[in-house]
């Protein structure tokens, strides 16, 4: 089992970046794909970006691709993915999750193909 616990959220102006990170403790964390997702008020869960347990691959949402780069560390030091957010606007707003999947060689993107998920952090972009 892992546990994940993001962070980075909050406040921005249209236009501007944010860097999430999602720590993860437990099992080996190159032991798993990992996504982010976000959910916006009213809306479903959907998926933003995905990344194998290598980083060697990663697949965007169209509306993430060119403004949202993912990442990891697989450092035992960090163990952590990361979600950079460029030229954000107000249609970013949501609360945005990391999740773990065991299809570790796969970039998932749909949230049933997803083991673990943090508690999610609110990002919020004003016009």
């Amino acid at each position: 089992q892992v546990q994940l616990v993001e962070s980075g959220g909050g406040l921005v102006q249209a236009g501007g970046s944010l860097r999430l990170s999602c720590a993860a403790s437990g099992r080996t964390f190159s032991r798993y794909a990992m996504g982010w997702f976000r959910q916006a008020p009213g809306k479903e869960r959907e998926f933003v970006a995905a990344i194998t347990w290598s980083g060697s691959s990663t697949h965007y949402t169209d509306s993430a691709r060119g403004r949202f780069t993912i990442s990891r560390d697989n450092t035992r030091a960090k163990n952590t993915v990361y979600l950079q957010m460029n030229s954000l606007n107000p249609e970013d707003t949501a609360v945005y999750y990391c999740a773990a999947s065991n299809r570790a060689a796969y970039l998932n993107i749909h949230s049933r193909e997803y083991d673990y998920w943090g508690q999610g952090t609110q990002v919020t972009v004003s016009s």
